[in-house]
């Protein structure tokens, strides 16, 4: 497919001292002998990429913040009451309550939800399939530090993670699926679409054909509708804050948007206009394949 994508973010990467390259066929297939390359039109290879463990890195912060005094609650919540432009105290599923001076609504796919009126449709969840196959036995090459996190931009776009804490060849499809409630869903994965991932994993890495599934979930992508984050105020109430739209990208950004959500509630940042809640939605700088908002 297109590769304007990936040419477009080498000077960025450049940029910010990244060291990152376009690999010749015959030399991608030279390094990465566990990939058949046919109908690949370029190559580009990022050396210090990788992956980050969400799950733990949630934890982490979780521990971090408990360590400086702070507490964690694990809740359901619902927004205070709106009166005079303020928020009041909000009302939690234990029978007690939370007041503060400022609120930040973080809420995922389930944005829309707490908020119908002020985000409602502007958040879509759809339903994401993830899929773990285990390996041949003994061999290390599609292992960490043997073959790298890997991206195809094509008529749909898929991508995978090697190891990956022992969970096997991770491989997904980012295409934005169906729409679904992410509450109320059924998590099991699809016999179709995993017929579809066998289809592309026996095509593109033959070692793997016939690989047992070892593993698979069904996530949400909380999908903006052009891609870009939300990160602000409730339009009645002064002191809450709306977070979101991360459209399956959102985590990797979670140090940067901390620190700029943190400063923007403390009245030390202003907030950006291009993640307002009433934007008109933007198009994303460059054209991408099918099925993809941002990445």
């Amino acid at each position: 497919g297109s590769d304007e994508y990936a040419r477009a973010s080498l000077p960025l990467l450049h940029d910010a001292g990244l060291p990152a390259a376009e690999l010749d066929l015959a030399e991608a297939a030279r390094r990465f002998p566990q990939v058949r390359f046919d109908g690949i039109r370029s190559v580009f290879v990022e050396k210090e990429a990788g992956f980050l463990a969400a799950r733990r890195g949630c934890r982490v912060v979780a521990e971090a913040l408990a360590a400086e005094g702070g507490e964690y609650r694990q809740l359901a919540v619902r927004p205070g009451a709106l009166e005079g432009g303020r928020m009041g105290r909000l009302e939690l599923s234990d029978g007690s309550h939370l007041e503060a001076d400022a609120y930040v609504f973080a809420c995922g796919p389930w944005l829309g939800r707490v908020f119908p009126d002020a985000v409602g449709g502007k958040i879509r969840p759809t339903r994401q399939e993830v899929f773990y196959f285990g390996t041949p036995a003994g061999d290390p090459s599609y292992s960490e530090g043997r073959f790298p996190v890997w991206f195809e931009f094509g008529e749909l776009v898929h991508y995978g993670i090697p190891g990956n804490d022992h969970r096997g060849f991770k491989w997904a499809d980012d295409t934005r699926r169906e729409e679904t409630d992410p509450t109320s869903m059924d998590r099991t994965p699809t016999p179709e679409r995993l017929e579809a991932a066998r289809r592309h994993l026996s095509h593109r890495f033959p070692g793997l054909a016939g690989a047992p599934v070892v593993e698979s979930r069904v996530c949400q992508y909380e999908n903006s509708p052009d891609g870009h984050l939300f990160i602000d105020r409730h339009p009645e109430a002064r002191n809450a804050w709306i977070v979101g739209g991360g459209s399956g990208h959102g985590y990797k950004f979670g140090p940067a948007l901390g620190e700029h959500v943190a400063g923007v509630v403390l009245g030390e940042t202003e907030p950006l206009a291009r993640f307002a809640l009433g934007r008109e939605a933007m198009p994303p700088p460059v054209t991408l394949p099918a099925g993809v908002t941002a990445l």
